[in-house]
């Protein structure tokens, strides 16, 4: 079952793609950057040891996100960085961030996109 489900999945235009490197990025209207109340939890995740990363002061999050032909958001995955709670927060910000925020783009697909905390 799990093997049928994986295989389905793998025909879906919805399965990010596995080479992100030739992926354009996500076109946006306005540049958005997080703010300290926004990189506070990243940090606060990081110094309790919730994060393995060797960079106490900075995390960069890629993502991939499929954009309808208007632009709409219909799917973000976060690259795996060994901290789950930061990927899906980097995930609802980005999504968040997206919303009215997209220009026209020449066809719906994946797009590339990525999010940096850093704090002092």
């Amino acid at each position: 079952m799990i093997v049928a489900l994986a295989l389905l999945l793998q025909g879906s235009p919805l399965a990010p793609p596995t080479d992100w490197s030739a992926l354009q990025q996500v076109p946006l209207l306005r540049r958005w950057e997080p703010g300290e109340q926004v990189t506070a939890f990243v940090r606060d995740e990081v110094r309790a040891g919730r994060c393995a990363t060797p960079d106490t002061r900075r995390i960069t999050v890629d993502l991939v996100v499929f954009l309808g032909a208007e632009g709409q958001v219909r799917r973000i995955v976060p690259r795996a960085i060994d901290c789950p709670t930061v990927e899906q927060y980097a995930s609802g910000l980005t999504l968040r961030a997206m919303r009215g925020n997209v220009a026209e783009v020449p066809a719906a697909g994946w797009y590339r996109s990525s999010i940096t905390f850093e704090w002092p």
